[in-house]
Formats: C-alpha cells, sequence, structure tokens
C-alpha cells in the first residue's frame, strides 16, 4: 500500500536529530526523502560508530527510507545542481543557522524564487528571531534553558536526560508544521515556511512547572526521581533491581493505600489531595521503599498490577531488547547494513494507522549511494556526472 504522502519529494539537509528525523517521518508517510551530505559525509553519520565503515546509530535511525546524495552547494556547478533538485521539490528540510542557509542558497526567499509553491522546514536551537536568534546549540542547551534540567537530579547538581527529547519533540513538531503546510499548499497552491526551535519544544515540554511557578512561585528545587505533584511517583529498589511506579489520583491512592497495610491514611490530612500528598511524597515514598525492598521486582511488579496500580521495571539497554513485550510488538526492526555484525534493532515508527501503510521501508544509505541515479533523473549525462565527481561538486 503506498503511503499518504507518495508523490512528494523532501531535500533532507538536516543534521543530527532535530531536521533529520523531522525528514525520516515524512519518508515514513511515503515521501521520497533525499538526504544530501558533504562529500565526505557529514558528520551525523558517524555518530555512535557501529558499523565497520564508522557509521553510527543515528543514521541507521535517522536514514532509513532515504536516498543518500552528496554535493557542494558552494561551488558555482552545485548551485547549479540545487537549482535543479529544488525545482522538482516539495519541502525542504534543514536545521542549519541562518547565514548558512543563505550562503548555501537554501533560505526561504532563494528557494521560493527557484520553486514558488516551495515549503521550508528549518529547525533551529532559538528561533530565527530574538536575542539570542544567532546562537547554535544542541538538545542539552533546551534542556538546561528550559527550567527542566534545574528540576532534575538530586542535591546541587542539575542533571540532564542523556535521551535527547528535545530533538526528538522538535523534529515531531516540525513535521506536524510540514504536513500543514502541505495541506495548506493543496488548498491555496502556496508554500511557506515552517519553523521549529529546541527551545520552543523544551519550553512547551516543561510548561506545567512554568505556570506553576509563574501562578503560584513554589521556588522548586530538584529532588530526584521523586514527583512533585503526586505520591508515590519515584524509583524504588527491590530484591534483585529496580521498579517505578506512579499514583495519580484518589482512587489510584486508595488502592495503593490498602495495598500497603496503611487504610488509615485514607483519613491523614497530609495525604487529601495529590498535592497534599507530594508535599509529604517522603513519607509515602519511605513506605513504598521497605514495601519494595522486601519483594523481588517481580513480585512486587506482580501485586501492584493485581491492585491495578501503574508501574514497571527499570530496565538495561541490553533488557529492552529482551523485552517479551517489545518483542511482541515489534517495536524494533532488524534491519540489515553493510559493516554490521548483526542486524541492527531499529525503532519502527511508534504510530499504528489502520488504513494507511507508514514505517521502514529501506535501510539507511551508503554515502552518494542514490547520487548518479538522481543526477541522470535530473538530466545530467554519464559524461556530466563523471564531470561533477572530478570537480567535486557531487
Amino acid at each position: 500500500m503506498a503511503g499518504v504522502l507518495e508523490g512528494t519529494r523532501v531535500l533532507d539537509f538536516g543534521r543530527y536529530i532535530a531536521g533529520p528525523f523531522c525528514a525520516t517521518m515524512l519518508a515514513d508517510l511515503g515521501a521520497e526523502v533525499i538526504r544530501i551530505e558533504r562529500i565526505e559525509g557529514s558528520e551525523d553519520r558517524f555518530v555512535s560508530s557501529v558499523a565497520k565503515g564508522g557509521e553510527g546509530g543515528t543514521l541507521l535511525q535517522m536514514g532509513r527510507n532515504k536516498l543518500g546524495f552528496t554535493l557542494d552547494p558552494m561551488k558555482p556547478r552545485g548551485k547549479e545542481v540545487l537549482a535543479r533538485l529544488v525545482k522538482t521539490a516539495d519541502v525542504v528540510v534543514a536545521n542549519l543557522p541562518g547565514a548558512t542557509l543563505k550562503a548555501m542558497g537554501i533560505d526561504y526567499a532563494s528557494l521560493k524564487a527557484i520553486k514558488p509553491d516551495i515549503v521550508l522546514t528549518v529547525c533551529t536551537a532559538f528561533g530565527t528571531d530574538g536575542p539570542y536568534a544567532e546562537r547554535v546549540g544542541f538538545d542539552l542547551m533546551g534542556q538546561a534553558m528550559s527550567g527542566a534540567m534545574y528540576l532534575t537530579g538530586e542535591g546541587e547538581t542539575p542533571t540532564r536526560t542523556n535521551t535527547p527529547y528535545v530533538d526528538y519533540g522538535t523534529a515531531l513538531f516540525a513535521c506536524v508544521g510540514t504536513l500543514v503546510a502541505l495541506m495548506e499548499r493543496r488548498k491555496t497552491g502556496e508554500g511557506q515556511m515552517v519553523e521549529a526551535s529546541l527551545l520552543s519544544t523544551a519550553t512547551a515540554f516543561n510548561n506545567n512547572f512554568l505556570i506553576e511557578e509563574g501562578v503560584l512561585a513554589p521556588g522548586r528545587t530538584r529532588r530526584g526521581n521523586r514527583g512533585f505533584h503526586h505520591a508515590p511517583n519515584d524509583a524504588y529498589r527491590t530484591k534483585d533491581g529496580w521498579l517505578v511506579t506512579m499514583v495519580v489520583g484518589r482512587p489510584l491512592f486508595e488502592r495503593w493505600a490498602r495495598l500497603m497495610g496503611e487504610p488509615h491514611w485514607l483519613t491523614d490530612p497530609r495525604f487529601d489531595s495529590d498535592l497534599d500528598r507530594g508535599e509529604h511524597s517522603d513519607v509515602i515514598s519511605e513506605r513504598m521503599a521497605r514495601w519494595c525492598g522486601e519483594r523481588t521486582t517481580g513480585q512486587a511488579i506482580a501485586e501492584l498490577e493485581q491492585a491495578r496500580i501503574p508501574a514497571g521495571p527499570v530496565l538495561s539497554p541490553a533488557q529492552v531488547l529482551a523485552d517479551p513485550h517489545v518483542r511482541a510488538r515489534q517495536l524494533l526492526k532488524p534491519i540489515e547494513y553493510p559493516g554490521l555484525p548483526r542486524p541492527a534493532p531499529v525503532a519502527d515508527t511508534p504510530v499504528r494507522l489502520s488504513r494507511s501503510s507508514w514505517g521502514i521501508r529501506r535501510r539507511a544509505p551508503l554515502l552518494a549511494e542514490h547520487t548518479e541515479a538522481i543526477l541522470a533523473e535530473l538530466g545530467y549525462s554519464p559524461a556530466e556526472i563523471a564531470e561533477l565527481r572530478k570537480a567535486k561538486v557531487v
């Protein structure tokens, strides 16, 4: 079954995660996405290297369903190749500074002059205006500057999460914006620029705490894994590992209190509401910790499940790969790639549709794997392609 974006061509100038993963989602939906890299290979190709050629896990995830193309758009003949490509495209995705976009000729004004109905999707660190507009940054800056990192960790040390959720969130927002722009173009025939930024994503994700601070000014500080607004909401050591549980709302708390053998807590004013329980979470977490310490992870989760209380084990990456539910749902798809000792477990599209088809269709491309075929489609002869290669334009 064809993807819903079949017939849509996307030029992916993205680097690392935010831009590339936006393009990956479009590719999963059926768009033809051409990943455009430097002649020697873009730096994100080699992050977290796992293959003999140096290719990394980031590429294997972000590059799926894409065609590989190399180009130096700063050279005169490279600009000519770029112009031909843009004329065939519907969307350009980039997460590069504004000055770099302009120098490469992929800023919105330059693209629109070539293809009036083009959609340009830009992911930046801080947005295209404001005092930080010219700054560069990564996911970590979003975590730090949104208040999220300040509230995470223990003691005096603010703590980041190594999972770059700000990058992935920005990619998803950018993808939604791109789909909106394509829908609008179908109605009006007009293209537009779509902008997403790491800081806007991070502040959106952390907005609950920002609203609370703006309205009530509680001045919250980090408290480890314990949640702020309800309890128990923490990580707990068991006889053979760790688990997490979260109790939100009166019905869940009633079941939890009875399971703990503390039914009298149901009339204790300290634990009357979620917020009350959050304010006295040290007492509740200490009780939960003692209960978990008397059981294995499996035993504790079985009893919590029996009481219909949300809980789960803290898994290592190796345990995730072996988890029966992850395997049964086929959340990770084994993908062959040249130079890998075994197939890579690449996460398939995390949304399922009952009618429409999307997901992984092909592995990430080798460097420049489809350059000649794309150039031929653009009208270049074999001799011209050889000249472009000799001049290091492609």
